[in-house]
């Protein structure tokens, strides 16, 4: 198991986010449209980098660190429904939204497995801001239910969270 207290995304240069990709080929991981705020980000508030591609909206990305360096995985994200009237939660930070601010993410399997097909997919938020919504940065869309743990307990949790559907991904 994998000490995520106190773990955060050091500054990455470009280069190392884009071979840290596990399930795209290195060609694809070229291609891939970086956060625009990669050099002007708040690092000591990033848990790890999550974004959705300006170009194609439905690329989505997730860059986390392990085993002293980071691991990327490509996601395909679905468009959310856009009913209000129900609610979501966040698998990874387990905040509860409306229902069209919770997204279904699916990730290729790394090696042969996605190379055949083989897919993960969990219900996040849509706009992969999961870090500010620990730390209370960003108002969710939904009332949050009652909770006690503190800021450093919540986002132990959510890279518990990340980490176990990175293995599922890897696996």
């Amino acid at each position: 198991m994998i000490e995520m207290k106190g773990k955060r995304v050091r500054p990455t240069p470009a280069e190392e986010i884009r071979k840290s990709f596990v399930n795209c080929s290195k060609g694809e991981a070229k291609k891939l449209t970086l956060p625009a705020d990669l050099h002007s980000r708040n690092w000591t508030e990033t848990d790890f980098l999550g974004w959705i591609d300006p170009r194609a909206v439905n690329n989505a990305y997730l860059v986390l660190p392990r085993d002293g360096g980071v691991v990327g995985v490509v996601l395909r994200a679905n468009t959310p429904p856009k009913s209000a009237l129900r609610s979501s939660s966040c698998a990874f930070c387990l905040t509860t939204h409306v229902l069209s601010d919770v997204g279904m993410f699916v990730a290729p399997k790394a090696g042969a497995a996605g190379r055949r097909g083989n897919t993960v997919g969990t219900y996040v938020c849509a706009d992969l801001a999961c870090s500010a919504y620990v730390r209370r940065k960003r108002r969710p869309s939904a009332p949050q239910p009652a909770e006690t743990l503190d800021d450093d307990e919540r986002i132990a949790r959510m890279l518990t969270n990340i980490n176990h559907f990175v293995e599922k991904v890897l696996d």
